[in-house]
């Protein structure tokens, strides 16, 4: 029988920080190590992602974004999972480029529902020389709010990424999806090298990387390992991971996708927590499906970061009002936010 103690707690000891800048340099993971860390006995790989997580992060603090969509639909990638692709014949339409005024008025209502982080996503395969002064204009205003401030853009040239910098922009997202080994089962418009040559301009431009994968679109264990292990030897690896369950979307080629074991997300939360132990591991695109259980299986896990309130209103937020019922229960605070004032009698 195969022994599921191959990982020694030495290897577990070596993945911890010893400095601040400790994620500037990862030990190199082999996808098989990965692949032993998912074969651990679940409540022993729970209890080493928590040992990770609590020599690095407040257990009991979770950092809240909120994702705003500021061009949606009509994006020319063929990616399966997307029902953004103008390949596909979805219920998402497009849309023209969001004005500044919509932008500025979804950032104060994020910030107003305690978000820290603002992402603005555009559907484009890569942004055209004129949208980056619009969207560069935004990056400056959304700062100028106090907020972190975080964009998806698609692939980058190098004098782009710069131009973001300048403007200030705090993280770029650019996600690897999934292995080297599946990527080709699921996208055939851009090549796995495209998105790492963005993360290299990203990285070199002095951006912080926000950079993960979506698990649940039929790939097997060793290429969800195969997905991790790309992810924690970049150098350094992302500060920020989003971990995203696929949401079946009719009208992709993944609609029929059966859903994936929740424990098996959970141990992929695991995972990402050992390998890249200073990184803010973030529930993204799922989240909504997912149980107040399962959630705070993943918080408990290593998890530290929600995509919230991504239906911004003028008004109540329902979600973001469940979320913080949820964090009232688990006893989690928000990260950046101070505690109430107590009144003395």
């Amino acid at each position: 029988m195969t022994s599921i103690t191959t990982i020694p707690l030495s290897t577990l000891r070596s993945s911890l920080p010893t400095r601040p800048d400790a994620a500037a340099a990862p030990q190199r993971w082999r996808v098989a190590e990965i692949e032993a860390l998912y074969a651990l006995p679940f409540m022993d790989l729970l209890f080493r992602a928590q040992q990770v997580h609590r020599a690095n992060f407040d257990a009991n603090e979770v950092q809240l974004s909120t994702l705003l969509s500021i061009k949606t639909g009509g994006c020319a990638e063929d990616c399966g999972y997307c029902p953004q692709s103008s390949h596909f014949e979805t219920e998402v339409k497009a849309s023209k480029l969001m004005p500044l005024d919509e932008v500025m008025a979804a950032a104060q209502a994020a910030k107003a529902q305690g978000a820290t982080r603002f992402c603005m996503g555009a559907a484009w395969s890569r942004p055209k020389e004129r949208d980056m002064e619009r969207v560069t204009e935004m990056v400056t205003a959304v700062r100028g709010l106090g907020l972190e401030t975080c964009m998806t853009l698609g692939m980058l040239e190098a004098e782009q990424a710069q131009a973001l910098k300048d403007a200030g922009l705090d993280y770029y997202n650019h996600n690897l999806d999934s292995s080297p080994e599946f990527y080709g089962s699921i996208i055939s418009t851009r090549t796995y090298q495209d998105r790492l040559d963005t993360l290299g301009h990203v990285r070199d431009a002095g951006i912080n990387v926000c950079c993960g994968g979506i698990v649940g679109m039929g790939e097997s264990r060793a290429q969800r390992a195969g997905l991790v292990a790309q992810l924690a030897n970049l150098e350094p690896y992302p500060e920020s991971v989003p971990i995203n369950n696929l949401v079946a979307v009719e009208g992709t080629p993944l609609a029929d996708t059966p859903p994936l074991d929740p424990f098996e997300f959970v141990r992929t939360i695991a995972v990402a927590r050992i390998t890249m132990p200073r990184t803010m591991v973030r529930l993204s695109a799922g989240r909504e499906q997912m149980d107040e259980a399962l959630q705070a299986l993943c918080f408990l896990t290593g998890a530290n970061s929600i995509f919230y309130g991504d239906r911004l209103l003028t008004t109540s937020n329902p979600q973001a009002d469940k979320d913080r019922q949820l964090f009232e229960r688990l006893g989690l605070k928000v990260q950046g936010e101070r505690p109430a004032a107590t009144v003395q009698g």
